[in-house]
C-alpha cells in the first residue's frame, strides 16, 4: 500500500504551527491559520519516437528510481511549462533531438517514488517525429539510448509502473503487424 503524501507532513507550510490535519483526502488544513494545502498530480511527459524501420526510441535509465531499467524519453514539466513544451525540452535534454511534430496519444496515473516520497503523476504520452535522428546522444537522465524494433518490444523491462502500461497500450493499439 502507497503511503499518502500528505502524511508526511506535520507542520502548517505557510505558519509552522502543528494543527496541520486532514481537511479531506485530498487535503489538509491548518487549524491556526486557515491555509488548506491540496495535493494534486504533478505533470509528466513520455515521448514515443518511432522511426521509419518501426523501432522505438528507449533511454536506460542513469539515475534512481528504477536505475538500469528501460524507459521512454521524457520526465516532469516545470512550473511555468505547458506538457508539449516540457516534453520538447525532456526529448532534447536526455536524447539531443528536436521535437518538430508532436500529437497526444494518451495519459496514465503513476506513482513515482523519489527520495522516500510519492509523487503521484499524470503522465502524458505525446508521438513525436524528431528532426535529425543521427543527431542522437544520451544525456541528463539517460544512461544510453537505443533503437529497439516495436515487435520486440518488452514491456517487462520498463522500470516504471506507468511506461510499461504505455509500452503495453501502445503494443495492442499502435503498433500492430
Amino acid at each position: 500500500m502507497i503511503q499518502h503524501p500528505l502524511t508526511l507532513f506535520t507542520y502548517c507550510p505557510r505558519c509552522g504551527a502543528e494543527a496541520f490535519s486532514p481537511h479531506d483526502e485530498r487535503s489538509k488544513r491548518c487549524q491556526a491559520c486557515g491555509f488548506t494545502y491540496y495535493h494534486n498530480a504533478s505533470a509528466a511527459t513520455v515521448a514515443v519516437i518511432v522511426n521509419a524501420n518501426r523501432e522505438l526510441l528507449v533511454v536506460r535509465r542513469a539515475c534512481e528510481p528504477a536505475k538500469g531499467t528501460l524507459d521512454l524519453p521524457g520526465g516532469f514539466v516545470e512550473p511555468g511549462e505547458g506538457v508539449d513544451d516540457g516534453c520538447r525540452r525532456e526529448v532534447l535534454e536526455e536524447t539531443g533531438l528536436s521535437v518538430k511534430r508532436m500529437e497526444f496519444l494518451f495519459s496514465l496515473p503513476n506513482v513515482y517514488e523519489y527520495s522516500g516520497f510519492s509523487v503521484h503523476t499524470a503522465d502524458c504520452f505525446f508521438l513525436c517525429e524528431v528532426d535529425d535522428e543521427t543527431a542522437l546522444f544520451a544525456a541528463d537522465d539517460a544512461a544510453e539510448v537505443l533503437w529497439i524494433p516495436v515487435d520486440e518490444l518488452r514491456s517487462e523491462e520498463f522500470g516504471l509502473h506507468s511506461v510499461r502500461r504505455g509500452v503495453e497500450r501502445l503494443k495492442e493499439e499502435f503498433f500492430k503487424s
